[in-house]
């Protein structure tokens, strides 16, 4: 079967982009980098303009397209953190240099790439077969813009 990749649209600058990216998510490789071989509409010869890559595991592809382009919240990166100390690595790292928060664990790189950076206990607290619960989290989480696991594990009442 062929691989899948989602591919990010930069304007010129997705070799900084992802050489960010690989170095705060563990488990992050490049695997090729692609030159132009001629001049080209976003460039010149010898320019990145396709660069291969995982982030913990998952397979991207970052392509330099000439002009920038407005990311919506469709699609987004995520990432399960196994601990507040990983989310507030993370958060801090992409909203840094011109990043913002949105909101629900929600943030936009200097890039403009959403992110939404997630506790690991958020899906087993909302999927808590006491719908209660899983109210009283939902809630909690909402009103948060980064995302706080042990004040989402007292609202569950764990």
């Amino acid at each position: 079967m062929s691989e899948v990749s989602t591919c990010l649209w930069f304007g010129k600058d997705a070799e900084s982009a992802v050489r960010f990216y690989v170095s705060i998510v563990p488990g992050s490789t490049i695997d090729h980098i692609q030159r132009s071989p001629g001049a080209w509409p976003g460039g010149e010869a010898g320019d990145v303009i396709l660069i291969s890559f995982r982030l913990g595991g998952q397979s991207f592809q970052a392509l330099n397209g000439g002009a920038p382009v407005e990311y919506g919240t469709a699609v987004s990166i995520s990432v399960q953190c196994a601990d507040q100390a990983e989310i507030d690595r993370l958060w801090a790292a992409l909203t840094a240099d011109g990043g913002a928060e949105i909101m629900c664990g929600w943030l936009r790189d200097r890039w403009g790439v959403p992110w939404q950076i997630v506790p690991e206990v958020l899906p087993r607290l909302l999927a808590d077969p006491d719908r209660a619960v899983s109210a009283r989290v939902f809630a909690a989480m909402q009103g948060m813009v980064k995302l706080d696991a042990a004040e989402l594990e007292r609202a569950a009442g764990v």
